[in-house]
């Protein structure tokens, strides 16, 4: 099999935060950004309304490194305001598509963030483009602004509703007025969206952990389907498209959240300890220690311990200086690969068996890289688990899977991933066990209570882009989150 030197990671998808009507909006939201920062490196902005005017700062980066000085916070006075934090799943990071987007509407200044991806994107937009609009960024996302202009009804909100009833995909959206502050959510609640209140101030945000970090309490989620209006008169709700259950994203709980983020009343730390029980469950050796791969895989190495009662230990050990965009300027220095972020702890794995826990497997090269620096200090056997199902299937939703091709489970069976890995055993967890760590009795094939289309093909909204016209296909590099 061919080895695929390329990073080996699910990218996030984005993060958005929103505060109506608080004297340190800016502020508020910058801390709330930071802690989404998880869920997006490359980007971050920030719009705010300071009571007649609004104001934007868009930056290449995290938030710490651009956030944080005192002229740029000045320049965003103001008593509301959203961000955005951004991975790009398509195309390459710029300054133009960096959100939140911003534009002067006949109805006023208005702007939107937008986690997810819409799947008939560049469909509405050849239409958009063929009735006139122009376009400034490859963002997706700028696709609503126009729709919301060119809507034909009279009060905003309605504009707002009639626009996003045209939008296929996942998405929640933080969008602000100089009167209102908005959040939508998909109506399969794909993507996620909460709402909080700090002192009389109502705020959005894609996770739990983003009210913590600003010291708000957590009201509930917005459900799917939902638009809710924020304003100085307080909240209102409205629910414009026929009810569906929801189907939020199952990577949350996964991979993607913060362990202390609270999504559908469950703890993500504890269901990813349900995920490890699970998975030993399933299991059948009997190793000497139980190994996360740091930090993604301890909760799951937890559950796995605690349920087959071998020991847990650290048997690498991550260097947390090295961040995601460490530099690895040459072929001799890019060699060392895994080493830069991880190391063996040689004197506890020698002569070990070692069950190996990673949450997800996407092409398999950092299990390589990490199997042999663990047989490399002395282990003599090395078993790899994975707290989830095999990923088959890419997503359109706004993660960033690489192409089917490129997935290692989407081509190949287990034991030719056990020889390509070099592990001496490869086990998942099961779709079953999966859908019991989350609390179901198991997956129901008629009404799946998950978006789970990565490990069964199952997607849940129409994919138009790709469907109606073949070529777009090749098109979508083109358009961003």
């Amino acid at each position: 099999m061919k080895k695929i030197n390329i990073d080996d990671r699910l990218r996030e998808e984005c993060g958005v935060f929103g505060v109506f009507g608080h004297q340190d909006a800016t502020q508020l939201t910058v801390l709330g950004l930071h802690a989404l920062q998880h869920r997006g490196q490359e980007a971050v902005g920030i719009v705010s309304f300071d009571g007649s005017k609004f104001l934007s700062e868009r930056r290449l980066g995290l938030v710490g490194d651009n956030f944080t000085k005192q002229p740029i916070l000045d320049r965003l006075s103001g008593i509301s305001a959203i961000g955005h934090v951004r991975y790009s799943t398509r195309g390459e990071t710029i300054l133009r598509n960096v959100q939140p987007l911003f534009a002067d509407l006949a109805t006023g200044g208005f702007s939107v963030g937008h986690n997810g991806n819409l799947t008939n994107a560049l469909l509405l937009r050849d239409k958009l483009v063929a009735e006139g609009a122009i376009f400034q960024s490859t963002s997706d996302t700028e696709v609503i602004l126009h729709l919301v202009a060119n809507s034909k009804k009279i009060k905003f909100i309605d504009k707002f509703i009639d626009a996003i009833g045209r939008l296929e995909g996942a998405y929640s959206l933080v969008a602000l007025t100089n009167k209102k502050l908005i959040g939508a959510r998909d109506p399969l609640g794909i993507r996620p969206l909460v709402l909080g209140k700090l002192d009389t101030s109502y705020i959005l945000a894609s996770e739990t952990c983003a009210l913590d970090i600003i010291g708000a309490s957590f009201i509930r989620e917005i459900e799917n389907g939902e638009v809710i209006v924020i304003t100085d008169e307080g909240i209102e709700s409205y629910f414009p498209f026929p009810k569906q259950n929801a189907r939020p994203c199952i990577f949350e709980y996964i991979y993607f959240a913060m362990p202390h983020s609270i999504i559908d009343g469950k703890s993500v730390y504890s269901i990813r300890k349900e995920l490890g029980k699970f998975l030993a469950k399933e299991d059948d050796i009997s190793p000497d220690l139980v190994v996360p791969v740091p930090d993604s895989g301890v909760p799951a190495a937890l559950g796995y311990s605690q349920e087959s009662q071998i020991t847990f230990d650290y048997g690498l050990i991550r260097n947390h200086y090295v961040g995601r965009t460490f530099i690895e300027p040459t072929q001799t220095i890019r060699q060392f690969g895994v080493r830069l972020k991880h190391s063996a702890n040689t004197h506890l794995v020698k002569n070990k068996k070692i069950i190996l826990i990673d949450d997800s497997l996407v092409r398999g090269t950092t299990s390589v890289k990490i199997v042999r620096m663990l047989f490399d200090a002395g282990a003599s056997e090395v078993h790899l688990r994975i707290a989830s199902p095999p990923i088959r299937f890419s997503d359109y939703y706004g993660i960033d899977t690489p192409e089917q091709e490129s997935l290692l489970a989407a081509n190949h069976s287990i034991e030719e991933m056990r020889d390509y890995i070099g592990c001496s055993s490869l086990k998942f967890l099961s779709i079953k066990g999966l859908y019991q760590a989350l609390g179901h009795s198991d997956r129901d094939n008629e009404i799946p209570q998950y978006t789970d289309h990565c490990f069964t093909g199952d997607y849940p909204t129409k994919l138009s882009d790709m469907e109606q016209i073949p070529e777009h296909t090749n098109q979508l590099s083109l358009l961003e989150e």
